[in-house]
């Protein structure tokens, strides 16, 4: 039944239903599984949400998985030359020959001296159609130097070459040597913000739960770590490690210098949130419990925040791999035999060679596409991190 008002412009309708004192506190099927749902499960949600971010992670994910695979990935070993062909452009990959799909193939690529310029021109022979090989025998390789195989994803024409980004100064093919640059560059962000995010936990947890001096002692060392000038310091602390160190021992103090130098923003933003937690009713009550500090801050505090933390280490690592390419590329970082982007973009410190030639330069790329990547990620991280927030 309807009950019309007397105003006639505000109507109201009264339902004839019966009254349910509960209907208040029925919800949806919807709302419960949200209500009831674990933080993670909020956090997973809201990132599915952002497009980009999704698109980012399944980008990185495949980056990080193909540098346990790269020597299977890249058709040439890291260290085979071909003296033939020094400098030699990116070669074009084709899939039709005469307006006929033949599948992917290359033509013979050969050069000539140029006298004027002084360079290798390189041409196609388009008579000869030379079809790239695939799941094929090629370079022999020690797959992460334990197992020796010669099996690739793809490998060059038996009779001809495929050189995807051109070759450098030694003929070394650069879509291989960028494969291959991958593990470094990557596992090298990644094992810095592993020691910059223990670093950080620890420092600003003593800082954040006790305060006093400890915090103030924290707090300015902080602040004279970050009044120096990055790449300055960076450059500095790479310059003392001695010239006689392994590979390996430069890698692993390249890695220390630049979690020394990154870990002070993942304190403080501990310390401010451990400030905030450790008065919260559930803090008391452990401590009036008889629970110890470490205890408190392991089983309590960090988890309540520990999202926030992986946003904040995701957009770290960009910071690190940067940092890495930075310093190889000005000779202070990574040094040959050890292959990662920043040692390969060293190559194009010189103008004139760049202008000559300019795939000297596609190193750059996938540094850029993983800055990308990380930072569209962390953001959505962030994002998701407060799963109550709209």
């Amino acid at each position: 039944m309807r009950h019309q008002p007397e105003h006639p412009a505000n109507p109201h309708y009264v339902s004839i239903e019966p009254y349910d004192p509960d209907a208040i506190t029925k919800v949806a099927a919807e709302q419960e599984k949200f209500y009831l749902a674990s933080q993670w499960a909020l956090i997973w949600w809201k990132f599915k949400r952002h497009r980009l971010a999704m698109v980012s992670g399944v980008f990185i994910i495949f980056v990080y998985a193909s540098i346990l695979i790269c020597e299977f990935l890249a058709p040439y070993n890291l260290h085979s030359r071909n003296t033939d062909h020094i400098y030699s452009p990116p070669q074009p990959v084709h899939f039709f020959h005469e307006g006929k799909f033949v599948g992917p193939f290359v033509y013979r690529w050969y050069n000539t001296l140029n006298m004027e310029l002084l360079q290798r021109d390189y041409h196609e022979d388009k008579t000869q159609v030379l079809p790239i090989r695939f799941f094929c025998s090629g370079d022999e390789y020690e797959f992460w130097g334990a197992v020796k195989s010669n099996f690739h994803l793809f490998c060059a024409p038996e009779q001809g070459t495929l050189f995807l980004f051109g070759t450098d100064r030694l003929g070394r093919d650069m879509f291989s040597r960028i494969v291959y640059g991958a593990r470094i560059s990557m596992t090298i962000g990644l094992v810095g913000i592993t020691l910059s995010m223990l670093m950080g936990i620890v420092i600003g947890s003593l800082a954040g739960y006790y305060g006093g001096w400890i915090d103030h002692l924290v707090q300015r060392s902080i602040e004279i770590i970050r009044s120096f000038p990055e790449l300055p310091l960076w450059m500095a602390l790479s310059a003392i490690l001695p010239v006689t160190w392994s590979p390996l021992w430069v890698f692993f103090g390249i890695t220390l210098i630049l979690a020394l130098m990154d870990w002070t923003g993942l304190a403080r933003a501990v310390r401010s949130k451990l400030l905030a937690l450790r008065e919260e009713d559930y803090t008391v009550a452990a401590q009036l419990m008889g629970a110890k500090t470490q205890r408190i801050v392991r089983r309590h505090l960090l988890p309540a925040f520990f999202s926030h933390l992986i946003a904040s280490a995701t957009l770290s690592i960009p910071t690190m791999i940067l940092g890495e390419t930075a310093l190889s590329f000005l000779g202070l970082g990574l040094r040959p035999p050890i292959t990662s982007w920043g040692v390969l973009l060293s190559e194009a410190q010189n103008v004139n060679v760049v202008a000559i030639y300019p795939w000297l330069l596609i190193p750059v790329i996938p540094v850029i596409l993983v800055i990308l990547a990380f930072n569209f990620f962390g953001d959505g991280i962030r994002d998701a991190a407060d799963p109550y927030k709209h």
